[in-house]
């Protein structure tokens, strides 16, 4: 599978993730707004700004409420319902993905899907993510270095590329 350059923005969501995002989008953009709106008046109506605790406080909360809006505004309008495609021994949404780090013997079993894909029974990595990123498109037995937070890299090798769910 090859994955196109304006594939690479999508995010795939199961059903159920794409309509708890969209009832948050839903809540906020409309009653929430309507109730943090509500809480800066009433803030106003306290008297000077300037040493208004209560005030500062709503419109953090109101920056907090507009920028998660537009983030579910972004999944959301990226988002493909239903299974990412896939295909066994190839590294992609979707798949749950074995490696093992150069160096360690441990093995690290994980979904790779969207953050928003919460409920999974093991972790989730981000297509996006900078492992992520290094594995998608990689086979079962093919090695990816990427780079840490902190500048150093590090070497994974791909043991076992399956599709989540797969017994």
């Amino acid at each position: 599978m090859t994955e196109t350059r304006a594939d690479k923005d999508v995010t795939w969501l199961t059903q159920e993730a794409y309509d708890r995002l969209k009832a948050e989008l839903d809540h906020l953009s409309g009653p929430g707004r309507i109730e943090i709106a509500q809480k800066i008046e009433a803030a106003r109506e306290e008297g000077d700004l300037r040493e208004n605790g209560g005030y500062h406080a709503a419109k953090e909360e109101q920056g907090k409420i507009e920028g998660r809006i537009l983030q579910l505004q972004g999944i959301l309008e990226n988002a493909r319902v239903g299974e990412a495609p896939r295909t066994e021994g190839l590294v992609g949404p979707g798949m749950t993905v074995t490696v093992t780090f150069e160096g360690d013997d441990e093995e690290v079993t994980f979904l790779l899907a969207s953050r928003e894909e919460v409920g999974a029974p093991i972790d989730v990595y981000s297509p996006n993510s900078p492992l992520g990123s290094a594995i998608n498109g990689k086979k079962v037995g093919e090695k990816a270095t990427y780079t840490l937070p902190n500048g150093r890299s590090m070497t994974v090798e791909i043991l076992d590329a399956t599709p989540y769910g797969a017994a």
